[in-house]
């Protein structure tokens, strides 16, 4: 009787358990000995239930808290504060100090190229690059553009130095044209002044060559009274890139420049992530960092990761190869020439500056290679097709370049045969997309192959990634995405905000934004004038602003031109006016077109202003209104009208 209590009181809160509805009971079970009966009978044999998982819990000793040692939670404790203090630059900073830094870009942001930045204190200026960018298609006969100098002539008397961060085209393409209005000692390493040097001799500024002031890195210069500034080494898809970081009373501003983080550069020389992290553990005030590649999450691949397929090309081609990248990555160029050479060819380089570029480069010995595997263009005609590499310039389908003469067939030493591989080791700029498209499509009306795959380049700027490592090494309070469009500038500032910057102390510059940062806080506080002259490269002059405008109506919209003869008596026409347009109608359509004109000047001459005939610039400007509303209405276009009206 007890057991049989036993076995109730034991199955009974099983029975009144909710049922596990992902099972099925299964009915058809044959009854065994441990089964009840369908009569509700007990088997004579079966043993009572037992719950033995409850009995088994109910034997094992509750297990109590483990004791808290007093001293291991201490240490926790001061670890937690040790994070702190490491990853606040606060308290590193001094900010009872009422000194402050002033940082205007003129140029580079919203924008890819154009680098250009003013680095201020009450009494003294640096300039941080001198950089030209690209004119787009709507630029007509603009070759380049450099920024707007104005506001440096403003501040003339304060600026003590140029800080030069690397040699390419968008940081130091200006130079020469600055150097036609104001001239400032110039400091940097030795092959962006060489670089420079040439555009010197170029725009017969040779003497400026006074200006240059070498510099070694991981060596702090002072630079007029309120600036010290190291250069550190930094990786790129060009030689000799710096880092640099600019002290002043405020405190240290960390200028990146463009930068990878290259683990296995070609000349052996990787970022110097040490003086970063240096700076970082004294006390970064500001950081500015390239945006470039912002979007890219996968790490920048090592320009060593190009050789695998340099190699495929040259072991497999049977023809001539004709290798096209940028003129200022010395190491991708470095690398086709040594397994071009390990395959027994011979290297003719054509295009200017890519000449200029490798002779700098082996001037100085920052690469080595033997004279004797070069040979001339007009000498390439002599030689078997599979004993040469062509080296030249034209990547990115510039009109002018020797690739492009060469797709079209008017390159004097070199024309493509249907044997020819050609290699573009390069990623297109923004905005150049169709100009290698029409190149590409020439050189294959030639019947040449086009080898254009993703792993014979690599980018020269940092990834997401490379960033947040920049950013956690130099541990900034305050942050100031450079270099790139907003979008880019935008996800770096996300990027920033996850590696444990505030979101307050960050900022969004745009071009002639002046930011002023001191160790408590961090504002805009003005606006410069800024923009872009556009220049002609031709013949190395200014395009007036207007003249670029009126070229783009001419494109757009055509241009109307009046010639008439009006007596001063009689205010009325003396013969019928001579009306010329171009990119308006159609030819057939001119009469009709002049017959309108006519009637216009006609009805305007009838009911003009009195005394508005003495005045002819002043008619010439009513006419132009009126013959612009009537077009306008009728064609909803906008075309320059050249209204021509002599008074007699």
């Amino acid at each position: 009787m007890a057991e049989e209590t036993q076995e109730v009181a034991q199955s009974k809160p099983q029975e009144q358990r909710k049922p596990n509805n992902n099972r099925k009971p299964n009915n058809n079970r044959r009854p065994n000995g441990n089964q009840k009966k369908p009569n509700g009978e007990k088997n004579a044999n079966a043993k009572p239930r037992t719950n033995n998982n409850k009995n088994k819990s109910r034997g094992r000793h509750k297990r109590g808290a483990s004791p808290i040692d007093d001293k291991l939670k201490a240490f926790v404790v001061k670890n937690q504060e040790a994070h702190k203090q490491r990853l606040n630059p606060h308290y590193k900073l001094d900010l009872e100090s009422k000194a402050r830094v002033r940082v205007t870009p003129l140029g580079g942001l919203g924008e890819i190229g154009g680098n250009i930045a003013v680095f201020e204190t009450d009494n003294e200026a640096i300039l941080v690059d001198v950089g030209m960018s690209f004119p787009d298609e709507e630029m007509h006969g603009v070759d380049i553009l450099i920024p707007d100098f104005t506001y440096l002539h403003e501040i003339k008397h304060k600026i003590v130095g140029i800080i030069i961060t690397h040699a390419h085209e968008d940081h130091i393409g200006a130079v020469p044209y600055l150097f036609r209005e104001l001239q400032f000692p110039i400091y940097g390493t030795p092959l962006p002044l060489a670089m420079i040097g040439n555009k010197f001799d170029e725009h017969h500024l040779k003497e400026a060559r006074k200006y240059f002031n070498p510099i070694e890195k991981r060596k702090v210069y002072k630079i007029g009274n309120d600036f010290e500034v190291e250069w550190m080494h930094m990786t790129h898809s060009i030689l000799d890139s710096s880092s640099v970081a600019i002290t002043t009373a405020a405190g240290t501003v960390i200028h990146t420049g463009d930068f990878k983080i290259d683990y296995t550069p070609i000349d052996g020389y990787p970022a110097d992530l040490h003086r970063l992290a240096h700076y970082g553990e004294k006390g970064v005030l500001c950081l500015m960092s390239d945006s470039t590649n912002s979007h890219n999450p996968n790490p920048t691949p090592s320009e060593l990761s190009v050789a695998p397929a340099l190699d495929r090309v040259f072991s497999k081609a049977e023809g001539r190869v004709v290798l096209s990248t940028f003129s200022s990555n010395i190491h991708r160029v470095y690398q086709a020439i040594q397994y071009a050479v390990k395959y027994g060819r011979k290297i003719c380089v054509i295009g200017r500056s890519m000449e200029r570029n490798l002779e700098v480069a082996m001037q100085y010995d920052y690469i080595k290679l033997p004279k004797n595997i070069f040979v001339e263009p007009d000498e390439v005609a002599h030689m078997s097709d599979k004993d040469v590499l062509i080296v030249t310039t034209g990547s990115q389908g510039e009109g002018n370049s020797a690739l492009f003469r060469m797709s079209i067939g008017e390159h004097r030493h070199i024309k493509i045969k249907p044997t020819d591989l050609i290699v573009l080791s390069s990623r297109a700029i923004p905005g150049n997309e169709g100009s290698i498209s029409q190149m590409l499509n020439h050189l294959q009306k030639c019947g040449a192959k086009i080898a254009y795959d993703k792993d014979l380049h690599v980018s020269g700027h940092a990834s997401l990634e490379e960033q947040k490592l920049m950013l956690r090494l130099v541990n900034p309070k305050f942050f100031l995405p450079i270099h790139g469009e907003y979008n880019h500038v935008m996800k770096h500032k996300e990027t920033a905000m996850l590696c444990g910057v505030p979101e307050r102390n960050i900022l969004l510059m745009t071009d002639g934004e002046q930011i002023e940062i001191a160790p408590k806080y961090m504002r805009k506080v003005k606006t410069v004038k800024t923009g872009k002259t556009y220049i002609d490269n031709q013949n190395n002059y200014e395009i007036e602003d207007d003249i670029v405008m009126d070229r783009q109506k001419l494109a757009t919209d055509g241009v109307v031109m009046i010639v008439a003869q009006v007596s001063e008596q009689t205010g009325k026409m003396m013969d019928k006016p001579k009306v010329t347009s171009f990119g308006l109608v159609a030819d057939k359509r001119d009469r009709a077109f002049a017959k309108e004109i006519e009637e216009i000047l006609e009805n305007f001459l009838l009911n003009m202003k009195p005394g508005l005939i003495g005045n002819p610039k002043t008619l010439e400007g009513d006419l132009r209104q009126v013959i612009r509303k009537h077009i306008f209405r009728k064609m909803k276009k906008y075309p320059l009208i050249v209204p021509n009206i002599f008074i007699h």
